[in-house]
């Protein structure tokens, strides 16, 4: 990124120090594409939340739906008329609804490859052949498994720097055939306007050719088993359990003791948590992911989601267990 402060001009401009800093953007951009393996095109955006909103609205197809716990993002940019596809108990799609929806005709289907609450991860390769089959568009959700897990075969995929160790504020919409895609005239190939943060692009593709995170999942996947068996050794539940889920994010209810008292107790231990997504925990609303999955309130209400990063350590999973203990132990005594 220093690099790319120390060059920067508006890369849309055709003297030389625009087309120094054009240079170095497209050296950001094959970066990007080769870490991610994509042989495709690559849309540089401020994050995944706008690449969801550009493919959103502009993906040519006629019809529009989405999974029930994809990120907030996804049914602003789907519309109000776009279908909800619902997610069993343990937070896979129903496959037999997302059968039905297909069958409706062509439509752009957004399914999060990594829930970003529970860590589920949905079996995108099969769920790509059923809407492709039915002549729809896949959009996949691959901020939370961009860099760490191996891209799904989508027809768009949405992903951002600071999930994977880059700089936040910048992301990227990844079309396997722009002509699915309306053009809107700007930048980025006239499918993106507003002038190309080149610094920030250097950090992403900085961050990605680290593979710190993808390095790190064999021994965060240890660290998590470990985590979750002296939880529920400690009277916790591991949402999902049973599910295929990302070692990077964990939830876990602790009964009786809810959500916020959680956050606050963990947070005068220096111990930051959150109480689902990043993006609404501070609301403390109830979780919509836990609700499409159909979880008791009493879980819904005392859940807390923690992240695992290359820095964690076996001493951070130690002070995070003793804390939960104590925690645990003070409401049980409190109850008796």
């Amino acid at each position: 990124m220093a690099r790319g402060f120390e060059t920067w001009a508006n890369p849309n401009s055709p003297h030389g120090h625009g087309r120094a800093a054009r240079a170095l953007l497209e050296e950001a951009r094959k970066t990007v594409a080769e870490e991610l393996g994509w042989r495709h095109d690559v849309i540089f955006t401020s994050g995944a939340s706008e690449a969801i909103e550009i493919a959103g609205a502009r993906a040519r197809v006629p019809g529009r739906a989405f999974g029930a716990t994809e990120h907030a993002i996804v049914s602003h940019a789907m519309g109000t008329s776009a279908r909800l596809i619902p997610v069993k108990s343990d937070g896979l799609i129903d496959e037999a609804a997302l059968g039905t929806v297909l069958a409706d005709g062509p439509a752009l289907v957004a399914i999060q490859h990594v829930n970003n609450e529970t860590g589920v991860i949905q079996p995108l390769e099969r769920i790509a052949e059923a809407v492709r089959a039915g002549g729809s568009l896949l959009l996949a959700d691959c901020a939370q498994s961009a860099g760490k897990l191996p891209l799904p075969d989508a027809d768009f995929i949405a992903a951002c720097g600071h999930k994977l160790g880059g700089p936040p504020g910048i992301g990227v919409l990844l079309v396997k055939d722009l002509s699915t895609l309306e053009a809107v005239g700007g930048q980025e190939k006239g499918y993106r306007r507003g002038t190309q943060d080149m610094p920030s692009a250097l950090g992403f593709a900085a961050a990605l050719s680290s593979r710190a995170f993808a390095d790190a999942m064999p021994r965060l996947q240890a660290l998590r088993q470990r985590l979750e068996g002296e939880i529920i050794a400690s009277g916790g539940i591991v949402i999902a359990g049973d599910s295929p889920r990302i070692p990077t994010i964990g939830a876990y209810a602790m009964p009786g003791v809810t959500s916020a008292s959680q956050l606050v107790q963990f947070d005068l231990a220096g111990i930051s948590v959150s109480a689902g997504s990043a993006c609404s925990s501070g609301s403390m609303k109830p979780s919509r992911v836990l609700e499409a999955m159909n979880l008791t309130t009493e879980i819904g209400s005392s859940m807390i989601r923690i992240s695992f990063g290359p820095s964690t350590s076996e001493a951070d999973v130690d002070r995070f267990l003793a804390e939960w203990r104590r925690i645990a132990a003070k409401a049980q005594a409190e109850a008796a």
